[in-house]
């Protein structure tokens, strides 16, 4: 079943301001290398070939609506509005936008903006205080106040590196340091923090470079929010060592080495972690960085004396272990740094990295997969926070993501790949969660292993948003909801709320393959229980479960909703404070007075003559749906009722219609549909020799009804599946009726309630 999430048509503007229809395709977001950043691409389902390709800039102003704006010269309409969500929300990511906003920057008008365009790049587009001590103050609140608009940012940014300013700066900065003027430098940690978040490459190789670097680090020392100011520059230059372990004699390489440490200690150390609203600011310091890694991976590969004197000590039994361990060996170093170079690798080329992976399947056995190996490595992490593992779920993570995939008319890389994955990986991942419940109840349940279960659910909730039919199938065959939600129970509730947060995705996608095995499975039992221990503390766990029923109430899943109306209200119906639980049973009972109306206007010919069929048979047919394979999902699960043949062949006069009606017409009472206790319909069926003489041929024409009845303790009863049936044989007509016993079959299913523990108090 193709992905229709993120079907787009392509629309651009022409010249005589009307839109342009450029082709239906289906859009990603990706990292494009020559583009140098997050970029839509967007290919052609009838050739894949490339219908657009455009950056998300940093300045641009995006817009999420119902319509084409007229103020925008591209436009991608969505078939769906899940898969327009989802590519807002990156488009924002990359901004530093909240996704809740409908644009992401304010429209510039465009006479303004051709203005800007014509100004001459030498021309002082800001006027820049004299660079003095007692001017600081005044530059500091110029560089803050531009920060706010992308128009101003850009001309500032022009008049520093027009007029060589960084270099002024920084040899104010000798001079505040020099007279312990600590104002000075608290003015100067804030300009050059907000020329950093100017965000332009071209100022970065001036900051970066030898002869600046570390009076930038200088002036980072001094947060006027710290007391004392810290000593970065006494840490990079004596108690970090560059170790060569074979020496790089390319004086260029080595400087880039140098170089790209450094600005890594900025952007991770020195720098406050930036709000959602600063990422933005710093996209372009990471793109620095990665395409530093890019060039020294680049250099060392072209170094062939360097590669050649590595293999040659690997491959030397004089190489005493101290060397060797430089190289490699299970320690905490090597695998950190083994972990950096897959990070670099995957980061680089996802595709590059999954191909090698599949080759390697067909020589060599899953224990020693490279991705079987990461995950073990993840699992196995002996750091109290896991932080190792954590890096390595997001490079699962991105290598499992079927955006970067290559999007190609076959679509052979994620089919292949994810085959691959679910076959070979998915059970290594797994493990630890289904070792952890294998008795319905948390093994270990101590911070480590929370924390880990945690990261693994992440990691599977993803797979449910992304992977549609792959993890479909492993969740059923592996009945892995259910082993999940014994983590509700779990003393940590970070847990709990991940385990929640799986089933919450589940019901998401409102896919009734999901619905029907959560039903049969009774799998809202522990969210109930968990809801109902938590008792009246009003907190994360509270709102989470309350969200998850207010999502079905509001998006009216309704065999969610009678689930949990007919098994739970009795349990729920004393939580007052939210509306949620009445409103479901107000949903539940307008569908059942609709199923009411409905059979109501069925002709009592129709509503007096049934017959049922066989229970089993009725079981074989709900498994087969219930197991029906993804790949098939868009064909019909269910057999399609023939049109039957004795719709011709019905009395020719309504004299013998009318006699065949009266003599049945005691039957037709008996048969009605009773209501019972509980508010459903019990059915009661008469019974006549023409059930046996063979009268029930396949030339009849069957009308298939559910309904939903509930015994009077409240557990859950089977769905009665009923059918009523008219058969023609050479004009005349008889009616064909029930089995004998099925009321006594119906009283023997309903005696034997599931047992939920704590529902029942």
């Amino acid at each position: 079943m193709s992905d229709t999430r993120r079907r787009v048509k392509v629309y651009t503007l022409n010249e005589d301001r009307q839109w342009d229809d450029r082709g239906t395709g289906h859009v990603s977001s990706t990292y494009v290398e020559e583009l140098k950043g997050m970029s839509l691409l967007v290919r052609a389902e009838s050739d894949g070939s490339l219908l657009l390709e455009s950056k998300i800039n940093p300045n641009t102003a995006y817009q999420k609506q119902q319509a084409k704006a007229e103020n925008y010269d591209l436009a991608l309409s969505f078939q769906e509005k899940a898969g327009c969500d989802e590519i807002w929300e990156k488009i924002c990511q990359v901004q530093g936008k909240d996704p809740s906003v409908e644009v992401t920057q304010d429209l510039i008008d465009e006479s303004e903006e051709e203005r800007f365009e014509e100004m001459p790049e030498t021309s002082h587009l800001i006027d820049l205080p004299t660079c003095e001590i007692n001017k600081l103050e005044e530059i500091a609140d110029l560089v803050t106040s531009v920060l706010s608009s992308p128009i101003r940012r850009e001309k500032l940014a022009l008049a520093l590196e027009n007029e060589g300013y960084i270099k002024k700066l920084l040899q104010l900065f000798q001079a505040c340091e020099n007279l312990e003027n600590t104002e000075g430098l608290h003015h100067l940690y804030e300009i050059i923090r907000g020329i950093l978040f100017l965000n332009k490459a071209t100022l970065f190789e001036v900051m970066f470079s030898d002869e600046c670097i570390m009076d930038v680090v200088g002036c980072l020392e001094y947060d006027p929010a710290l007391a004392q100011p810290k000593r970065h520059r006494e840490f990079l230059t004596k108690t970090a060592k560059f170790k060569e372990v074979i020496p790089i004699t390319d004086s260029e390489l080595r400087q880039k080495i140098h170089q790209t440490y450094r600005v890594q200690y900025i952007q991770d150390i020195i720098l406050p972690t930036p709000s959602v609203f600063e990422e933005n600011f710093l996209s372009t310091l990471t793109s620095f960085i990665f395409f530093n890694k890019v060039e020294i991976v680049s250099m060392l590969q072209e170094d062939e004396k360097f590669l050649s004197e590595v293999f040659a000590q690997l491959t030397d039994e004089a190489t005493d272990d101290d060397k060797r361990r430089e190289l490699g060996m299970d320690d905490l170093q090597v695998r950190s740094a083994a972990t950096d170079i897959f990070s670099y690798l995957v980061e680089f080329s996802p595709s590059m990295v999954r191909e090698f992976v599949m080759q390697e399947a067909q020589q060599s056995d899953d224990d020693i997969l490279l991705i079987n190996v990461v995950i073990e490595q993840m699992i196995c992490d002996t750091d109290p926070e896991l932080g190792g593992a954590v890096q390595l779920m997001g490079l699962l993570r991105t290598l499992i993501d079927p955006e970067n995939m290559l999007a190609t008319t076959n679509k052979a890389e994620k089919s292949e790949f994810l085959n691959f994955f679910y076959n070979h990986c998915m059970h290594v991942l797994t493990a630890p969660l289904l070792t952890n419940t294998s008795e319905d109840k948390c093994e270990k349940d101590n911070y480590q292993t929370a924390q880990l279960l945690a990261l693994i659910l992440e990691l599977l909730t993803f797979c449910v948003e992304h992977h549609t039919y792959h993890i479909k199938n492993y969740i059923m065959n592996k009945d892995l909801l259910r082993r999940v939600l014994v983590l509700m129970n779990s003393k940590h509730t970070f847990l709990a709320l991940c385990a929640l947060r799986f089933m919450r995705r589940i019901i998401g996608l409102k896919d009734e393959f999901y619905n029907r095995y959560i039903t049969k499975g009774n799998l809202f039992e522990p969210v109930i229980n968990a809801l109902l221990d938590n008792g009246t503390r009003y907190n994360l766990l509270n709102s989470a479960v309350i969200e998850l029923f207010e999502f079905i109430r509001v998006e009216d899943i309704k065999s969610l909703t009678a689930h949990i109306v007919e098994n739970f209200y009795k349990a729920l119906e004393s939580i007052e404070y939210v509306q949620t639980f009445k409103g479901l049973k107000t949903k539940y009972e307008q569908e059942r007075d609709r199923q009411n109306q409905k059979l109501n206007s069925v002709p009592s010919i129709l509503r007096s003559n049934r017959f049922r069929r066989d229970t089993k048979a009725l079981e074989e047919d709900e498994e087969m749906w219930f197991n029906e394979d993804e790949e098939e999902e868009g064909k019909s699960v269910v057999t399609p009722i023939e049109k039957s043949k004795t719709e011709d062949d019905f009395p020719d006069s309504f004299e013998k219609f009318m006699e065949t009606k009266k003599a049945k017409e005691s039957e037709d009472k008996e048969n009605l549909p009773k209501r019972t206790s509980s508010g459903g319909f019990k059915f009661t069926f008469s019974h006549s020799a023409s059930a046996t003489n063979g009268t029930n041929s396949t030339n009849s024409k069957s009308v298939v009804a559910q309904t939903p009845p509930t015994s009077s303790n409240g557990s859950s009863s089977k769905t009665t599946n009923l059918a009523t049936s008219v058969t023609a044989t050479k004009g005349s007509l008889i009616g064909l009726v029930d089995y004998p016993d099925d009321e006594e079959e119906d009283e023997e299913e309903e005696t034997s309630p599931r047992k939920r523990p704590r529902l029942g108090s």
